[in-house]
């Protein structure tokens, strides 16, 4: 299972999931530009010695990182999703897509995605922190794939 963000802006969101992916055993996709410089002192604060765990790819736009993908299905997590996480069937070699903090994605890339999910939340809030809902979708995924680690 992967997990791919979209132009990220915040390094302390790319190091969290960075963390996830090394916790969990997730590989995760930087889709550029990112609000950041990679070699960012906030990336590794927070993904710590966790980031020597984790494959990650840098992508040089969505083009590129989308000729990647293969036949895995591309999962678009967004608070306009029309389907609840816990309601969708997931598959071990899905590709969990999330949006940049600030804008999410473009209508264009969200066209490209095989599903639209979105995390229930409270209608009083406008939507979580990317890490937080990287951690809750990958969390549930793997969960229905078998593919947590004992």
């Amino acid at each position: 299972m992967r997990i791919a963000l979209f132009e990220p802006e915040i390094a302390g969101n790319v190091g969290a999931v960075l963390r996830l992916g090394a916790c969990l055993g997730a590989e995760v996709d930087l889709i550029e530009p990112m609000g950041f410089t990679w070699d960012d002192r906030r990336v590794r604060r927070t993904a710590m010695d966790y980031i020597d765990h984790v494959a990650v790819t840098r992508h040089a736009g969505f083009a590129a990182f989308h000729a990647t993908l293969g036949a895995r299905r591309l999962l678009l997590f967004t608070t306009r999703g029309g389907q609840s996480a816990y309601d969708f069937r997931f598959r071990a070699d899905d590709v969990l897509l999330f949006g940049k903090e600030s804008a999410g994605v473009p209508p264009a890339i969200a066209a490209t995605c095989d599903a639209q999910l979105r995390l229930p939340i409270r209608p009083q809030v406008r939507s979580m922190n990317l890490a937080t809902a990287a951690a809750l979708a990958l969390g549930e995924a793997m969960r229905q794939t078998a593919g947590l680690p004992d």
